[in-house]
């Protein structure tokens, strides 16, 4: 069996584990992941902690002990998933360490009922970063246009951010533009830059969902021969942007002090088409100074069956682009769809996030102690 992992990450793609749960981490599985299959970070969002605590593994003690606290349900999932954070950050510190604080990450959400509100979501990421308070926290916040100040307010206080839900080229470009601002920030108040990390979470298969839906619609060879491409070629612009404005004027002033570059990070690697290989989001999207966050079956593919074969983005730019003009052309809105699955993304996640709401509050009911 090839190590198509250890592969992978000796091209500059870091492996992160898209999922947390407080069975993973008190069995050991998370530090055997790290120590056996290049595992080097960590993250969550609402729907993995809807389910991992639903699963209830390993969530019983706390709950019993937060329900005789009498706390609200929004306290006691802020308690339960912090310390599933601040846990898996302890495992991981080691690779922090020996990484400069690249790699040996671990991810958490701002609440996402916050997508659209600025305030609120500083509000939320200053308070995250306070209550898991380990260096080697990435606080998520979504890439929605109210998300973008924040983006910026929150790298200007020196908190590290995973920006997730980017679609589009064009708001990647905010994403990126919003995160030079926060570094100016930053520096003009004297905070050290190097300390300051972020990575752009750049979502892969739901763009080929969505598309394959409206290219099958159509019906015809042309549509047909169009599947599968429109997820590759707009993750390889993306990188294409990347280099543009980590080379840019802009960015060699922050880079003489000592800012880190905010890597792409591919996410929704998991492919949800039977027909495509399943590992397709990893072996064509190999190029340096990325992350790649996968599922565990993902993962398992890749270690199993991955072909890793070098660099799968320099040299596409020009096949890329024509894949999403082909597109286009077939009279499928581009825009129109990033801007779906945005909304859409937003939504899933605060449905997570309630139906978590709805199952612990249950949960604490079941568990208070009686009166008296």
């Amino acid at each position: 069996m090839t190590d198509a992992l250890k592969r992978l990450s000796e091209e500059g793609v870091a492996i992160w584990l898209d999922d947390l749960s407080r069975k993973r981490i008190t069995s050991g599985n998370l530090a055997e992941l790290i120590d056996q299959q290049h595992v080097v970070g960590v993250t969550t969002n609402p729907s993995i902690f809807q389910k991992a605590i639903s699963s209830g593994d390993g969530y019983e003690q706390q709950l019993t002990e937060l329900a005789a606290r009498k706390v609200t349900v929004e306290e006691a999932i802020r308690m339960i998933t912090t310390a599933d954070v601040r846990d898996a950050a302890d495992i991981l510190r080691p690779v922090f360490d020996a990484t400069q604080g690249q790699d040996g990450r671990v991810s958490i959400e701002v609440d996402p009922r916050l997508a659209h509100n600025t305030t609120a979501t500083v509000a939320e990421a200053k308070q995250l970063a306070w209550l898991v308070d380990r260096p080697n926290t990435l606080i998520k916040i979504p890439a929605t246009k109210a998300g973008l100040p924040a983006i910026t307010e929150v790298i200007g206080k020196g908190i590290s951010v995973n920006v997730t839900l980017i679609f589009s080229l064009e708001r990647y470009r905010e994403v990126m533009d919003a995160y030079l601002a926060g570094l100016e920030k930053a520096k003009a108040a004297g905070l050290d830059l190097s300390k300051i990390h972020s990575v752009a979470s750049f979502f892969v298969s739901r763009v080929d969902t969505e598309i394959d839906k409206r290219l099958d619609a159509l019906g015809t060879s042309e549509a047909k021969a169009a599947r599968g491409k429109a997820a590759l070629a707009n993750a390889r612009l993306a990188y294409q942007a990347y280099e543009e404005v980590f080379s840019s004027e802009r960015w060699a002033a922050l880079d003489k002090a000592q800012a880190n570059k905010q890597r792409p990070l591919w996410a929704s690697t998991g492919v949800k088409d039977p027909a495509y290989k399943d590992t397709l989001y990893v072996d064509d999207l190999v190029a340096p100074n990325t992350v790649n966050t996968m599922p565990e079956a993902t993962l398992q593919a890749t270690e199993d069956h991955g072909g890793i074969t070098g660099n799968t983005i320099a040299g596409t730019y020009e096949q890329s682009r024509a894949e999403l003009d082909a597109v286009e052309k077939l009279g499928i809105s581009y825009d129109d769809v990033v801007q779906l699955l945005e909304d859409e993304g937003v939504e899933k996640f605060a449905a997570s996030w309630n139906d978590l709401l709805k199952s612990t509050e249950a949960e604490l009911q079941r568990l208070a102690p009686s009166e008296g």
